[in-house]
């Protein structure tokens, strides 16, 4: 009886392998990259921007960032704190020049959509989640109440609840302490839910 032959899984490359292989003259290896990475970023991005159109030009504008400056970046460092570095400080800076008009959240999959209820509505805070909830209506809701921070609460407010990053990463992409971004959070989640509690139709 014939030995079965193994399946080889092949394994997705890793950042650090990709980006050895940039420097190593395989410039295809960038396009894994932004495949891998531009669904993340355009929901930090816009989180900074309220604007699609904006948030396009800023995605693009941020790997191209990312594309010239890829000789700079150390091996070993984290690859998606540097690339979130630039996605935060290119939005910031763009909202900074610029008028705007916020326009609706834009639409996730069903299991995003799940996790948009979780986190934005609730805010881990234990108290009782909406119950019937639409996203078109939710995206007004959101959008009313982001609009009202400041780019960088915003900004804190997507990386720590849509993207689950830590206090420590956030604070490493945002440039400054722990303590700041939880002072951030802090303020960003009290003005949200202040927004939201004050809607009869989404807080029971």
């Amino acid at each position: 009886m014939e030995k079965a032959i193994p399946e080889v899984v092949e394994r997705s490359p890793t950042d650090q392998e990709l980006i050895l292989r940039m420097k190593s003259g395989e410039l295809e290896a960038f396009d894994i990259l932004v495949e891998r990475y531009q669904k993340r970023l355009y929901r930090v991005i816009y989180g900074v921007l309220l604007h699609h159109e904006d948030t396009n030009d800023v995605l693009m504008e941020t790997f191209l960032k990312a594309y010239k400056n890829i000789g700079g970046f150390r091996i070993g460092a984290s690859f998606y704190t540097w690339i979130y570095r630039i996605a935060v400080n290119t939005a910031i800076s763009f909202k900074r020049k610029s008028k705007f008009t916020p326009q609706p959240f834009p639409h996730f999959s069903d299991e995003e959509e799940g996790q948009v209820e979780k986190e934005f509505v609730d805010y881990r805070s234990g108290e009782q989640a909406v119950k019937q909830i639409e996203m078109k209506e939710l995206g007004k809701i959101l959008n009313e109440a982001l609009s009202k921070l400041s780019e960088k609460h915003r900004a804190v407010v997507v990386l720590f609840d849509l993207e689950e990053l830590s206090h420590s990463e956030i604070a490493k992409i945002m440039g400054c302490s722990e303590g700041t971004i939880r002072s951030r959070l802090f303020y960003a989640h009290k003005q949200l839910q202040k927004i939201l509690k004050n809607d009869n139709n989404f807080i029971s």
